[in-house]
């Protein structure tokens, strides 16, 4: 899979493109990640790529000119033109789902904005799908990229060390409710044992301990997931 990052602050990518797992499949060749610094389409002789609001109001807005002129030269530098991702706190929240959906893709375009967000042209002239992270704002779309990009690397095969993990987690395709607990040596710490069922070896016991965890943290904790697994559920009959 291919990630085209455009950004006014390349840096940030630095040592982000160059640790754990990422650095591991960029060595592997299962990823290749390009981060193209936005004020190289600026057009006039103090790289701006900003200005004031028309209408007035606090802040700058990023202008369209750039922006349009970048992803026009960076679209061909691979066959696919795979999909065109602004990130905005109006857009589509991330999720598990949609991560999934995104891991389909042959290469991934991100806009990361700043300052008081786009030129409304960007948007009608590019025609980018919008997601979020969620109800909050960030000071700028860099770190949603690197979200994505560390979502949905963990689907590519061969990315994990054991492909099934990405099948277990949260929220995942075979599990859409919370983990269930995980435990490792020592077996007794300050007073708190690790279940004698996960030392047991009955791998259906196991399995069956682990679904009832998973379920009753879920209860506890996010209950909206339940009640849209039923939903699914009833959809799917209909």
């Amino acid at each position: 899979m291919r990630f085209d990052i455009l950004t006014l602050f390349p840096e940030i990518f630095s040592g982000y493109l160059g640790e754990s797992l990422l650095n591991k499949a960029i060595g592997k060749e299962l990823v290749e990640a390009h981060v193209h610094n936005l004020r190289d389409w600026a057009n006039d002789k103090h790289n701006r790529v900003d200005d004031r609001p028309f209408g007035g109001g606090p802040g700058m807005v990023i202008r369209v000119q750039p922006v349009v002129e970048a992803i026009e030269q960076i679209r061909p530098l691979a066959p696919s033109p795979g999909r065109l991702i602004l990130l905005s706190p109006q857009g589509r929240t991330l999720d598990q789902p949609l991560v999934e959906e995104l891991a389909q893709e042959p290469r991934l375009t991100m806009i990361c904005g700043r300052y008081e967000g786009f030129d409304q042209r960007v948007i009608d002239l590019l025609q980018p799908e919008e997601i979020s992270l969620g109800d909050f704002v960030l000071n700028g779309g860099e770190v949603a990229a690197m979200a994505i990009i560390d979502t949905v690397i963990r689907l590519i095969p061969g990315v994990l060390g054991d492909e099934q993990s990405a099948v277990d987690d949260s929220f995942s395709e075979g599990n859409r409710l919370l983990e269930f607990p995980q435990y490792t040596r020592p077996r007794e710490y300050r007073g708190l044992d690790v279940p004698e069922v996960l030392l047991g070896g009955n791998h259906q016991e196991i399995l069956a301990w682990r679904k009832a965890q998973s379920l009753e943290k879920t209860k506890i904790r996010r209950a909206d997931l339940l009640e849209k697994q039923a939903d699914d559920a009833n959809e799917n009959k209909r």
